[in-house]
């Protein structure tokens, strides 16, 4: 019997997003680059900023005041290149754990990357490591914890295989979570402890040029499979029979595009800290503004995450007189915005 193929899932129904509309975006994207480089508790005026990043960019010396220079460049360049790069990079994942799973009420941290990481990390501040092995632990551990699911789920073949996924993940999670109330209990309370608060609501103050590029190779290569196989995303959306029926070999697309979405969570988390929310919030804003098509949905999630994370950066720095965690206000934008989308979401989704 034929099986019926939504509009969504027919390869040619929709095309990607053209260059001339991700103009505008783009546009806005750098207009609030600038104006998050102009904005903190040392303000300079945008026209200067202008001219530095384009001095620089020339390799031509610039008349801007010299500690003006140092602010822009060192301190809110390197703030502001995350935040594009972190927020980009989970809502990325954010839509791809949306689709794969079926459901827009999931994020990133369904199958316990975020939670593997924070145990990677907060062990390396116990043991009192550098920043780098912090990191890289970080890093590790969300893998580690995504491949112990896997691999729960994949023992378990009598069950759904994307609800054992979910199951697994939230059990994982739940043990994970134990792991770090211990270390934080055996942390020393006046130096290791508040560090460890701190990474666990996120912030991007410590962030450096260095950190991102380190990170960007993983991210770029978590995207690459994202990108080139989008139309197969939508695909699996419909469920593993229809998509099995419409020629696609779910048993190893599946393991594929988990692994590059949890590629691109463990090396964001690992140098930021656990951000929440962006993965959950922006791909569902991003479905309502261009539809499910993933080949649209991507792109589009790709740059409202980035700036969604700058502008709370933005606030961030300037809403109090101390750095509010980026944690606390993703939260508090976040939790309304979830309870908004239990209240209005359809029975059906697509």
């Amino acid at each position: 019997m034929p099986v019926a193929v939504p509009e969504v899932a027919v390869k040619t129904a929709h095309p990607a997003l053209s260059i001339g509309r991700l103009v505008l975006p783009a546009a806005a994207l750098v207009l609030l680059a600038l104006v998050s480089l102009a904005m903190g508790k040392f303000p300079v005026p945008l026209a200067d900023v202008v001219s530095l990043l384009g001095a620089k960019l020339l390799g031509l010396p610039s008349s801007v005041d010299q500690t003006a220079q140092i602010v822009v460049l060192q301190v809110r360049l390197p703030r502001v290149v995350s935040a594009l790069v972190v927020g980009a990079a989970l809502a990325a994942a954010g839509a791809t754990y949306q689709g794969l799973f079926r459901n827009p009420l999931v994020s990133p941290d369904i199958l316990g990357v975020s939670a593997g990481a924070s145990l990677g990390a907060v062990l390396g501040i116990v043991l009192s490591l550098p920043v780098l092995a912090i990191q890289l632990l970080g890093f590790a551990g969300g893998l580690l914890a995504v491949g112990i699911v896997y691999g729960v789920g994949a023992m378990v073949r009598r069950h759904d295989p994307v609800l054992t996924l979910v199951l697994a993940g939230v059990a994982v999670g739940a043990v994970l979570g134990s792991g770090i109330s211990l270390l934080k209990v055996l942390a020393d309370p006046y130096n290791q402890l508040p560090a460890i608060t701190y990474w666990l609501l996120g912030s991007l103050a410590s962030v450096t040029i260095g950190d991102v590029s380190a990170i960007m190779p993983a991210i770029l290569l978590g995207l690459c499979p994202l990108v080139l196989l989008a139309w197969r995303m939508n695909l699996m959306s419909l469920g593993d029979e229809e998509a099995r029926a419409l020629g696609v070999e779910t048993r190893w697309l599946r393991p594929l595009f988990i692994a590059a979405a949890t590629l691109v969570t463990a090396a964001a988390v690992s140098v930021t800290g656990v951000i929440g929310w962006i993965g959950l919030i922006v791909p569902h804003v991003a479905r309502l503004l261009v539809g499910p098509d993933f080949r649209r949905l991507l792109p589009a999630s790709l740059m409202l995450g980035a700036g969604y994370l700058l502008a709370v950066d933005l606030v961030a720095r300037n809403i109090a007189s101390i750095e509010v965690p980026l944690g606390i206000l993703t939260a508090l934008i976040g939790a309304p915005f979830f309870l908004w989308l239990l209240a209005t979401s359809r029975r059906g989704w697509t």
